[in-house]
């Protein structure tokens, strides 16, 4: 199995508002940047979908480390709330629905697909990839206007 590293970033211009995320693959010291922007999306949502694309992007099961800033990404995930979740039939309490559900099925089924390890990076705190992603991400949402 490959061993690849995935970082992702998600920005949002509002809360909601127009929204983009950054994506980079490296793989034996070969780069591969991705992006994407929305038009009315918010934070949360670019986040999971910078993941997803970069998961998406692979051709083959692969064992990925895949780095993000988001605490709500990698909490949701390494402690297994996203899980719970769709155990719960996507509510996250007993009167409150869970937020971002088609973006949390297409992730954790790519979970199901690659082996993948989550590490969370403090963002704009210096870190090259983070910082590139960032970058893609707020450049993507500039596209858009």
């Amino acid at each position: 199995m490959k061993s690849v590293k995935i970082y992702t970033d998600g920005a949002c211009s509002g809360n909601p508002g127009p929204g983009g995320w950054g994506t980079i693959l490296s793989f034996n010291g070969t780069e591969k940047e991705l992006s994407g922007a929305e038009a009315l999306t918010t934070n949360n949502r670019m986040e999971l979908t910078a993941a997803i694309m970069g998961l998406e992007a692979l051709k083959e099961p692969c064992h990925v480390t895949l780095y993000s800033d988001s605490k709500y990404l990698i909490d949701a995930i390494t402690l297994g709330w996203a899980e719970k979740w769709r155990q719960n039939g996507w509510m996250r309490t007993k009167k409150d629905k869970a937020l971002n559900i088609d973006l949390w099925e297409r992730l954790l089924a790519l979970l199901e697909k690659h082996r993948v390890e989550f590490e969370w990076v403090r963002g704009h705190a210096g870190h090259p990839e983070n910082e590139r992603c960032d970058r893609l991400a707020n450049e993507a949402i500039k596209k858009l206007k």
